[in-house]
């Protein structure tokens, strides 16, 4: 940082009149107006030179452009007041001058980023807190080490931020963030083709790209799903003032719309029966846990005995994917199941593992549901996901209410019960419907 004479008020100039002129900037010679540096067009009309062009953005702090005889691409500065008639001025990046070179968010700027990253900055100074660039890698650390904290489950929104926001975005400073650029972001991440689980150490694969509307649903969804995760970084950020502004991912940056509303599959339960039996023995207790709750395959595995209780007949979901625990109750047909595989073992043992004693780790479902699919000779095939639909899918149908349904599931509300199930629900606007309305007496032919 370096220190400048002090050159941005007279001497006698009253500090209150900082707040009255605004965008003024006053000088040991007067009043100098402002200069225009909203875009290139108007910054090539400037005069090029050593000294710069200042625009007041709050009291006694000035975004500078400055750009030498001969160069292609000028340069901002953030030029705040010290004390003692003196000010400092540190460098905040490149000016989007040249055509050839497109502002990035980092190293080259357009006036808006410039602008909120010089805010930025004064604002931390003013919080007391560290001028280090707060980027969108850090926001997205610090945002998993407060989820963390929160007894919350890291491990899918990790990998989404690893896979899909940090290679792109990850060296951007979050104040410098504009819109556009996220919506960018959000498209391209929506046309790429998906990933497919690769060894470690392997270049990524992916699945063939696709125009099938299916596909595209899908890819759209899965990137509104990494937006929630970003927003919800950045927000936090904003929340901890480390940026002054939320307006670049607020309400500018929308999802995309009319894509959440999957096709669900779930087992009828001649399917489900078709299933369990075209299981290894080994897999086939979890597969019949995960159809008797519709808990998720990690409340499953984490499962111990002393998460069963007999006498009230349920399961004591101690870690659920929002970091919150419940009670699934369990019908009488799984309360017995569970006290089969329960009976006569240690509180604290697992209750399911696989053949080799160990526990069923994440991804160790994969190939033996893909496995016994086959054998079932289900058409389309279940994940261990569908699972928990298909728990869900059969209660509705059966007349257990949504708000039931959405307990017993671990949502923490009826919406998403609803828009997923929702319609399986038998209603008094079904009953209305198929007893009043009109018929006319057509035969089929």
């Amino acid at each position: 940082m370096l220190k400048l004479a002090h050159t941005g008020t007279n001497r006698n100039t009253p500090l209150y009149l900082w707040s009255i002129f605004g965008q003024a900037a006053l000088t040991m010679s007067g009043t100098v107006r402002h200069a225009k540096l909203e875009n290139a067009t108007a910054r090539a009309r400037l005069k090029r030179g050593r000294q710069p062009h200042w625009q007041a953005i709050v009291s006694r702090a000035h975004l500078g452009y400055q750009r030498k005889s001969g160069a292609p691409q000028g340069r901002w500065i953030l030029r705040r007041y010290t004390g003692g008639n003196a000010y400092a001025s540190e460098e905040l990046g490149l000016a989007d001058d040249d055509p050839r070179k497109k502002e990035d968010g980092v190293s080259i700027l357009s006036f808006e980023q410039a602008k909120a990253k010089a805010i930025a900055l004064l604002n931390a100074s003013s919080e007391g807190k560290p001028h280090g660039r707060m980027t969108v890698r850090r926001a997205v650390a610090n945002y998993l080490a407060f989820l963390k904290e929160q007894g919350r489950s890291i491990g899918d929104t990790e990998r989404r931020a690893v896979a899909h926001i940090l290679p792109k975005l990850g060296d951007m400073e979050v104040a410098a963030l504009t819109s556009a650029q996220i919506r960018k972001w959000l498209s391209a991440l929506a046309a790429a083709p998906a990933f497919v689980r690769t060894r470690t150490g392997e270049p990524q694969k992916y699945k063939p790209a696709s125009d099938d509307p299916e596909t595209v649903r899908r890819r759209r969804s899965s990137a509104n799903r990494v937006l929630t995760i970003l927003k919800a970084s950045l927000n936090h950020a904003y929340d901890e003032k480390h940026v002054i502004s939320n307006d670049a991912w607020g309400r500018r940056v929308k999802p995309f719309r009319n894509v959440e509303v999957a096709r669900i599959r779930y087992l009828t339960v001649e399917e489900a029966k078709r299933l369990l039996n075209g299981c290894d023995p080994d897999f086939r207790p979890l597969v019949r846990a995960a159809l008797e709750t519709g808990a998720r395959y990690s409340e499953i595995a984490r499962l111990e005995v002393q998460d069963f209780n007999r006498t009230t007949g349920t399961l004591n979901i101690r870690k659920s994917k929002s970091g919150k625990s419940r009670h699934v109750i369990l019908t009488d047909e799984g309360a017995n199941f569970f006290q089969q595989v329960c009976a006569g073992r240690a509180g604290d043992d697992l209750i399911f593992k696989r053949a080799d004693g160990n526990p069923w780790r994440a991804s160790h479902q994969g190939r033996p549901i893909k496995e016994a699919n086959a054998r079932a000779q289900l058409n389309p095939p279940i994940t261990f996901h569908g699972l928990r639909h298909t728990w869900a899918s059969l209660a509705v149908m059966a007349g257990v209410p949504i708000a039931i349904v959405a307990r017993n599931l671990g949502h923490e509300g009826t919406n998403t019960t609803e828009k997923h199930y929702g319609h399986l629900a038998r209603s008094y606007i079904t009953d209305a419907i198929r007893a009043g309305a009109p018929r006319f007496g057509l035969s089929q032919k």
